[in-house]
Order: structure tokens, then sequence, then C-alpha cells
């Protein structure tokens, strides 16, 4: 069998190793890809650090992949070889469920996720379920399209809910971040930015991309939020950000994994404000925002990094030290 290079996590908690393995085959149904770049995403480290429970193992991490389709599994109709493509977290579903039913495939009980129970797009190939990938917007480099498969999919499914909102506070201005406050501006909201404290740096690539103010995640901001979506895994922002919407304001939850939510006066939540989560993506959720970001257009920040250097780049990520979005190319 053919060989490829990857960056394998054997067990969480460990660094990725850099190594050889065999190239997969496409099976019924499924595609395989030339990976042309593969975004690193926050859940790459919630997976990497043994956040999430379970892993596949041995497992390639990596689910915001833009690959070239070089053979198609049976009974695969589309896509066709030669095609660019992208695959998202989502990975499969089970297609029967009463969720899968009702277009709810993100709750779906035995869906399996990309870079988790699926090897993902740290290597040089991988395949992938035919239902689950998206064609990509001409106008975006492979590495530039890359963010757009979770940070912007999953942003965009949070910003949805709350698009209505005239004031939306972010909090986390990492790769999510900066393509919602894109869609934000484009749909006329006033945004507010909340990075790490002390991150100058972030609040001026914030205002940079037209944020009407950004400070600290723990400060006041100047003006009452009518909604707040929540990007940073950290539970304790779930308080300060009820403090900061109005009566009637929402705060969404991001993030596939958060710390635990420190309780909090019922006087913050009271007046009708409600918080919520949201849950990976549809195929609903890929159409919609794929075709909308071209129109804005989104224009996605990105630091390049060789595969090889996946540990640095999820190191780099860790520490709050990426403008944008980071990307590994083979």
């Amino acid at each position: 069998m053919a060989a490829m290079r990857a960056m394998i996590l054997d067990a969480p908690g460990r660094p990725l190793r850099w190594g050889e393995m065999a190239r997969p085959e496409p099976g019924p149904g499924q595609v395989l890809l030339a990976v042309k770049a593969c975004g690193v995403c926050r859940t790459d480290l919630h997976v990497v650090d043994g956040d999430l429970a379970d892993p596949k193992r041995p497992v390639v991490p990596g689910h915001e992949i833009v690959g070239r389709v070089a053979a198609l599994g049976a009974g695969v109709a589309w896509p066709a070889v030669g095609d660019r493509v992208g695959v998202p977290w989502l990975g499969w579903t089970c297609g029967t469920c009463r969720f899968c039913a009702s277009g709810r495939e993100n709750l779906c009980d035995r869906a399996r996720f990309t870079g988790y129970q699926i090897d993902g797009g740290y290597a040089e190939w991988t395949v992938a379920d035919a239902r689950y990938v998206f064609p990509l917007p001409d106008g975006y480099g492979d590495a530039e399209a890359a963010p757009l498969l979770c940070a912007g999919l999953v942003g965009y499914r949070s910003w949805a809910k709350v698009e209505g909102a005239r004031r939306l506070g972010l909090y986390g201005f990492g790769a999510a971040a900066h393509i919602v406050a894109q869609l934000a501006r484009h749909r006329g909201q006033e945004v507010f930015a909340f990075t790490r404290p002390g991150d100058a740096e972030a609040q001026a690539f914030a205002r940079e991309l037209g944020a009407a103010w950004a400070g600290d995640s723990g400060e006041v901001p100047p003006a009452e939020l009518d909604a707040a979506i929540l990007f940073a895994p950290v539970g304790a922002l779930v308080p300060a950000a009820l403090r900061a919407v109005a009566k009637g304001g929402t705060v969404m939850c991001a993030g596939i994994h958060m710390s635990d939510v420190p309780s909090f006066p019922y006087a913050i939540l009271w007046g009708e404000r409600t918080v919520a989560s949201v849950a990976n993506l549809t195929r609903r959720d890929g159409e919609l925002f794929l075709a909308l970001a071209p129109q804005v257009p989104v224009r996605t920040t990105v630091e390049i990094f060789p595969l090889a250097e996946a540990n640095e780049a999820l190191a780099r990520l860790r520490g709050g030290r990426i403008r944008g979005a980071a990307v590994l190319v083979p």
C-alpha cells in the first residue's frame, strides 16, 4: 500500500508524532482527497489536550480541510475527480434518526467528527464522506479557504441566531470572531470585541476589522449589548456576558468544549435574558455561509505553517499568539 506522511496523535496529552502511515483508500460513498491545506482549530487543541474524551487512537487531527478529489468510492455521484472541496468538523451522520430527519443533523446521536473519530487533515491525504464535503467559492486560496470550514461555519451558525442584534459582543477574538466580525459589519451591526486581558494586538486587530470598541474580557463595554457570542472556552465569561447584555439579550456559547460555568445570581439572567449553545453545523449552514462569504466579502487572515510544524502551531494557538487563523500546508 502507498504511504503518506502525517501528524499523528497516539494519546491525548502527548505531542503529535510526525510519521508515515498507509494512505487511505475511499470506501463506498467516500472520496479520496489530496490535502492542500488544513486549518488549526481550537477544537483540535481540545482533542490533543484530552478535553474531548475518547478520540480514535491513534488519530490524525484536523477538520478544516481543503483538498482536491483524487479518487471516488463506489456510489459517489458528486464531487468529481479534480474538484476542490472542503471538509468540516461534522464528518458523518446516520441520516435516519429524528434529528437527521428534521434537518438537525448537527445533533445526530451517532454523528462522527473529522479529526476526532475520523482521521483528519494533518496529513498529505485523507478520505471523507462525499455527503459532507462542500464546493468552495472561487477567490480564496487553499490556505485562505481553510478557516471558512469551522471558524467560519460554526461562527456563522452562532451569528445567524443573533443576526438581529444591533450591538454584538464577541468574546475571544480569534479565527471565528475575525470572520463573524466581518459578517456583522456587513449587516450593519455594531461590534464589541473582548480579548484576553492586556492583549493589545488582538484588540487592535478587532478595530482594524471594524469593531466599535475592543477591550479585556472582564471589562464592561461602553454600551449595553443586545447579544454576545462566546468563542473563548471559558465558563466564567458566561456571567460576565450576562452582565453586559441588555434585558431580552442572548448569550450564545459557540464552543465544542467549555470549562464549567460558575454559579451566578438570578438577577443577571432575569429580564428575559437567554443563555444558549450552538452544536456543530449542518450542511445547510455550509451552503448558506459559503454563498455569503464572497459577497461580504469575508477575508481570512492566516499564518501558514508546514505540516511538520503542527505542534508549534498548536502551541501558539494555545498561548493566544495567532493573528486570525493558523493553517498547515503539506
